[in-house]
């Protein structure tokens, strides 16, 4: 039996399946922001990185100099999961590829 997943058509009549946030590597996350001001939905929220259970900012993997303004002290994580709509707009912002997404099987 293969899984059916949640999808819809878009405005011209394409089947479309949305992908949902599945999680978000608080690792590689630079705290810039991009996927919480592009989210419709509230999904994120930026947090303080050592309120984060197993984070450190100074276990970060990508804190060289690479024009972004980032704060090692920061991280986003996802607060309001169940709100995403599948349009995957933060993972298309993130310059650090910390978002993971996927389609939400019917029930």
């Amino acid at each position: 039996m293969s899984d059916t997943f949640v999808t819809s058509r878009t405005r011209g009549g394409e089947l479309w399946t949305p992908t949902f946030i599945l999680s978000l590597n608080g690792k590689r996350c630079i705290g810039c922001g991009r996927c919480f001001k592009v989210c419709p939905r509230q999904v994120f929220d930026l947090v303080d990185r050592e309120s984060v259970s197993g984070l450190n900012a100074d276990e970060g993997e990508d804190w060289e100099e690479d024009g972004f303004s980032d704060d090692p002290h920061m991280v986003m994580v996802i607060d309001n999961g169940d709100d995403c709509i599948g349009c995957a707009a933060c993972s298309k912002v993130c310059p650090k590829r910390c978002h993971s997404h996927g389609p939400w099987p019917l029930h």
